[in-house]
C-alpha cells in the first residue's frame, strides 16, 4: 500500500471529523482496515488532528458545543472501526493502568482516546468510566497492582475530585504514578493535588488528551533505568 494512500484516508478521517460526516469517516475507517494500513496510525495521524482542529474551531468560537458532540460523533464512528484492527505493540514494560472521568463529570472524549493509545502499548488497562466516585478508584487501586491512574476532569468545579483521589490513593501506594488531564489543569495544580504528571490544555481537553503520551514515555524509561 503506497504512502500516498494512506495520507489520502489520514486525510479523510481528520476532515470527516471536522466537518461531522459520520459516513465519510466511517468510509475511511473501513477502507483503512480493508487496504492493510495501520489502524493506530490512522487514529493518530487522522482522527486525533482532526479533533485538534475541531479544539481550535471552539475555541474561536467558530463551533460550540451541538458542533462539538457532532463532532465527537464522527470521532466515534472511526474509533468503532479502527480500535478492534489496531496490533498490539511490543510493550518496554508491563503493568496496570487505571484510568477514569472523576466524579461529578461526563466528558469523556479525551480519557477514551488516551485509552486507546495506552492499550496498545501493552498495558493492562482498567476503564471505570466517567463519574466516577473517589471511593471507586481507591478500591480498583488497592485491588490490583496497579502502575499509573489516570485521572480525567474537564470543569473547575470538579477537578476537586482528583486531589482526594490522589491522596487515599497515594497514603496506601506511594509508588503508585498518578497523572491528570484535562482543561482546567495546571502545572500548579498538579504539583499541590500530589500528581506526578499533568495535560494541560488551555483550547480544550479534546486536543489535549494524547499530551499524556509523553509523561508515559517518561515513566516507561524510567522504570527500564531502574529494572
Amino acid at each position: 500500500m503506497s504512502e500516498e494512500r494512506a495520507k489520502e484516508l489520514f486525510n479523510e478521517l481528520k476532515q470527516g471529523v471536522i466537518i461531522f460526516d459520520e459516513e465519510r469517516v466511517a468510509s475511511a475507517a473501513q477502507a483503512v482496515v480493508d487496504e492493510g494500513i495501520d489502524a493506530f496510525k490512522a487514529i493518530n495521524q487522522g482522527l486525533v488532528p482532526g479533533m485538534e482542529e475541531v479544539g481550535d474551531l471552539y475555541e474561536k468560537q467558530e463551533y460550540f458545543i451541538s458542533e462539538l458532540l457532532l463532532c465527537a460523533e464522527a470521532l466515534y464512528a472511526g474509533l468503532n472501526i479502527l480500535e478492534p484492527n489496531m496490533k498490539k505493540r511490543k510493550a518496554r514494560v508491563s503493568g496496570a493502568l487505571i484510568i477514569g472521568v472523576v466524579q461529578g463529570d461526563v466528558h469523556d472524549i479525551g480519557k477514551n482516546i488516551i485509552k486507546m493509545v495506552f492499550e496498545v502499548t501493552g498495558f493492562e488497562i482498567h476503564d471505570l468510566g466517567r463519574d466516577v466516585p473517589v471511593e471507586e478508584f481507591v478500591e480498583k487501586a488497592l485491588s490490583i497492582d496497579v502502575d499509573i491512574v489516570c485521572l480525567s476532569a474537564m470543569m473547575t468545579t470538579t477537578m476537586v475530585n482528583m486531589k482526594e483521589v490522589i491522596l487515599r490513593i497515594k497514603e496506601k501506594n506511594p509508588n503508585v504514578k498518578v497523572l491528570i488531564g484535562g482543561a482546567p489543569v495546571n502545572e500548579d495544580i498538579a504539583q499541590r493535588y500530589g500528581a506526578d504528571g499533568y495535560a494541560d490544555d488551555p483550547k480544550n481537553a479534546i486536543q489535549k488528551a494524547v499530551d499524556l503520551l509523553s509523561v508515559l514515555k517518561e515513566i516507561v524509561e524510567d522504570k527500564d533505568l531502574s529494572s
